[in-house]
């Protein structure tokens, strides 16, 4: 049984796919984000955090930054107000140290690198990770003007067979490294995803998008599956030095990387 990747990876393994990759866009997310095998049994509805805050204390969250410190150096992450409920889960998160000495459980160059697996404090070596979490999730948030580009932060969940409302995980997370993309292979990605929709389903990028995916990279494949709600701001080659890694059979480093967070102001 392999380890998890997004949130768990169990009974299929993984494949990372690059610009040559012969797999498909389903096969990519199928790959991304299956259940270990004794979770995909589980039929057992999980609780869900809603967004209740106070109209007041919501503007005071308003444009917040979390620094995210690892022994690479720092990281500066812009959480979306467009996405409120994983903002305010993720600063709750932070507030509480929740984060405090995690690993970096789950890294895959060219990919994206992953944590919050609260499992992962103090983890022995060798120790499989990726499957703690809290006892909730966090309602899908996914907006289709936030994209898989490089340094792009979104919430790890289970898959579409256990879980067909997409909801995130409560802790777990990867910042997007991805690798170079061309117009031509977004054009391609469009034309699938919109073969026998309705013309109000349709999926298209915008040309501000194309032309980040072109000059910073990232993994398109991804986008519409998973909530984005954050991108990196300073710090993009942190996460390079992180992907880059060496790392044992189910992609832990090594030699661990550790995070802690706290909240910013950032101009």
């Amino acid at each position: 049984m392999k380890t998890p990747i997004l949130l768990f990876l169990g009974a299929i393994s993984f494949v990372i796919l690059g610009s040559n990759s012969g797999c498909s866009e389903a096969e990519t997310s199928q790959n991304i984000a299956v259940v270990d095998e004794t979770e995909a049994n589980t039929t057992e509805p999980e609780t869900t955090i809603e967004n209740d805050q106070p109209a007041e204390i919501d503007r005071r969250k308003k444009n917040m930054h979390v620094k995210i410190t690892t022994q690479f150096g720092d990281i500066i992450v812009k959480l979306y107000d467009e996405t409120p409920q994983h903002r305010d889960n993720f600063i709750k998160l932070v507030k509480e140290g929740y984060y405090e000495d995690l690993l970096w459980h789950r890294v895959m160059r060219n990919f994206m690198v992953q944590g919050g697996d609260p499992q992962s404090k103090g983890a022995a070596p060798n120790v499989q990770l990726g499957r703690g979490g809290p006892d909730y999730t966090v309602p899908a948030e996914i907006n289709p003007a936030f994209i898989h580009k490089k340094g792009a932060l979104a919430a790890a969940r289970k898959p579409d067979n256990v879980n067909p409302s997409k909801a995130s995980s409560g802790s777990q997370f990867y910042i997007v490294q991805g690798r170079q993309v061309n117009p031509q292979e977004l054009l391609q990605l469009e034309k699938r995803r919109n073969f026998g929709k309705d013309s109000t389903d349709m999926v298209t990028y915008s040309d501000q998008m194309i032309e980040e995916y072109t000059n910073l990279g990232g993994y398109p494949p991804l986008d519409g599956e998973y909530t984005v709600f954050g991108e990196v701001v300073e710090g993009l080659a942190i996460i390079d030095s992180i992907a880059a890694v060496p790392t044992m059979p189910g992609d832990r480093p090594k030699e661990d990387i550790t995070m802690n967070m706290e909240i910013v102001k950032f101009k």
